[in-house]
């Protein structure tokens, strides 16, 4: 694996329509490949409006099989085309009225590695994901790709630390956490959690976040993307908080041990000590 990774993240306004949005990340993922970039993660749900704003049938039909649905096989095109490893969240079906939030992950050549479905599920009010989504069952996989060895967790996963550890234990070197996260209820934990989940796991953290205001809700979706080292900082400034925008950061993987053979917190974890930690 090359020291440096050029990633890239990507916040885009909703188009209207679920065509015209796919054909905005592809857009953008090709400028992100014009600038180098190896590893592109897109935003939670990318394809489709954030639609748990409301609780409504139809838009189960956002669903779609993976990997074997219509936009993950495009995507796959997409990674071979532009030689980057993507990250794609989408709505899954896995059967009629078994639906998860899903991110899809594709190599740089175009295969299809795998997915990581989302585990904890919000039902508070603008956030109805309960109505859409089954919790995942994946476990924490970690993908080995092109870009090195990479995690996903999605949106409100970021709230529980203890997805973030087992992404580390399993040899995470990148985690990205694409999201819809808008302004109010948790804004002042945005440059907060993921920052600290960096530090606290010694990896880096791509934190994305959708942008704009949607005609389901008045969700204000403030974007404010970033990329945040082992040492818990922000590379360079976040994304706007109001536009479409593809942050593009050079990922420096020799900072990992670097930063985890001054901190030791693998070593000096207490396992045998959190056995409470696992009961219900």
């Amino acid at each position: 694996m090359a020291r440096i990774v050029r990633a890239a993240l990507l916040q885009a306004e909703w188009t209207g329509d679920k065509e015209s949005m796919i054909e905005k990340h592809e857009k953008y993922a090709r400028e992100a490949a014009a600038q180098g970039a190896k590893v592109m993660c897109f935003q939670e749900l990318f394809y489709g409006p954030y639609f748990c704003q409301v609780q409504d049938p139809q838009y189960f039909s956002y669903t779609e099989h993976i990997p074997n649905g219509p936009t993950t096989k495009r995507m796959q095109e997409l990674a071979k085309e532009t030689g980057m490893v993507l990250i794609v969240p989408m709505y899954e079906v896995e059967q009629t009225g078994v639906y998860y939030n899903t991110a899809a992950v594709v190599d740089a050549d175009g295969t299809y590695l795998g997915k990581y479905r989302k585990h904890h599920i919000p039902q508070v009010k603008g956030f109805w994901e309960k109505f859409y989504f089954r919790p995942g069952n994946t476990g924490y996989p970690i993908f080995d790709t092109a870009a090195g060895r990479i995690g996903v967790y999605i949106c409100y996963d970021r709230h529980f630390p203890e997805g973030w550890r087992a992404l580390g234990l399993a040899g995470a070197r990148i985690v990205f956490n694409p999201s819809a996260t808008s302004r109010g209820l948790s804004q002042y934990l945005w440059r907060l959690e993921q920052p600290a989940a960096a530090v606290a796991n010694e990896y880096f953290v791509g934190a994305i976040n959708r942008v704009g205001v949607e005609p389901l809700g008045d969700n204000d979706f403030y974007g404010q993307t970033y990329f945040a080292d082992p040492r818990g900082q922000l590379m360079g400034d976040a994304a706007s908080d109001d536009k479409d925008e593809v942050l593009v950061r050079d990922l420096d993987i020799a900072q990992l041990a670097e930063v985890r053979n001054l901190w030791q917190l693998y070593r000096d974890r207490r396992p045998d000590q959190y056995e409470s930690l696992v009961r219900p």
